[in-house]
């Protein structure tokens, strides 16, 4: 029997990129509403109600509304939020299969919240740190992030892609300079902060692709380490994961590292790089991949019981 899906919200740029993996597949019957409809909350309704896997790909505010409007008998229907809205809520599994314990919780949980882009990136960095005692969970952090300007929704790339456009926009531009930046709560959360990292990230101009950059004293870890020990700590963290690679200790070797070079793959790439004294962790990806809709897709594949790396792309 064929795996009921309906993504809720596919005309915005995270549920198209999920509807394009998902298209293919022949073990998912794809559930879609009328387009004069998608707005109907009686239509919509019974569409969240008949699925067995919902996506919603809404602003906060439609996803809270979407979960609900689910039955509360309801207990076929599993949610995975792309939102922001559940990220840190109580009763909703957090989906990163990567960390620790996470896939068995993601397999069996009925409220998945999908991670945001740039907590995807800093989380894979600093979650093993902390959890393996090498990091104190009071660590003071700043991040340096960039993104593909896709990650800022249909307005964004309606701005990027006017020919009249502000010359502004060719070069990088920080924001989130007030440091409230959406993703900040699950980025400490997830990472076992105590605190949460001082973040303002860049939107530059090409569509696809982010690198999300941490920088350390190695004095600063509660343990002696080299920028050796921290690779192979990432390597044994991740060991077996199809979606997460360790680069080697040449990468990059022409001493550039391109924020574009994973746009449409689903993976993540980690790089540790510095000297005796100071390193640079980096994690490269797509926003919109495992950034966003290729994680979506595959925390799907964990609750059906599939490889969870089935129709991505890496």
């Amino acid at each position: 029997m064929k795996t009921k899906v309906f993504i809720d919200g596919r005309e915005g740029t995270t549920g198209l990129q999920i509807y394009d993996r998902l298209s293919g597949r022949t073990d998912i019957e794809l559930l879609q509403i009328d387009e004069d409809k998608r707005k109907d909350p009686d239509e919509r309704r019974k569409f969240l109600n008949a699925a067995d896997i919902v996506f919603l790909c809404l602003p906060d505010a439609a996803a809270r509304e979407a979960v609900a409007l689910i039955d509360p008998d309801n207990d076929h229907t599993a949610v995975i939020d792309a939102s922001t809205a559940h990220r840190v809520a109580p009763g909703w599994v957090y989906g990163f299969p990567e960390l620790t314990g996470q896939r068995e919780k993601i397999a069996s949980a009925r409220r998945i919240a999908n991670p945001g882009c740039y907590a995807t990136g800093f989380i894979s960095l600093i979650r093993p740190l902390v959890e393996k005692g090498m990091l104190s969970p009071d660590a003071l952090l700043t991040v340096h992030a960039l993104s593909g300007y896709t990650g800022a929704g249909k307005k964004a790339i309606a701005q990027y892609g006017d020919p009249g456009r502000d010359p502004e926009l060719d070069s990088p531009r920080h924001y989130g300079l007030g440091l409230t930046h959406k993703h900040l709560p699950e980025m400490a959360a997830i990472s076992g902060l105590t605190h949460k990292p001082i973040f303002a990230p860049m939107i530059c101009d090409y569509p696809q692709g982010m690198v999300v950059a941490v920088s350390l004293f190695l004095s600063q870890l509660e343990k002696e380490m080299t920028k050796d020990d921290l690779r192979a700590l990432y390597e044994d963290y991740y060991a077996g994961s199809p979606l997460i690679s360790i680069r080697p200790a040449d990468a990059p070797s022409c001493g550039f590292l391109g924020a574009n070079n994973l746009a449409g793959f689903d993976g993540l790439q980690i790089f540790v790089c510095g000297n005796d004294e100071q390193v640079i962790l980096l994690s490269r990806l797509d926003n919109l991949g495992k950034g966003a809709s290729g994680a979506a897709v595959q925390n799907m594949n964990l609750l059906m019981g599939c490889p969870e790396e089935t129709g991505l792309q890496l």
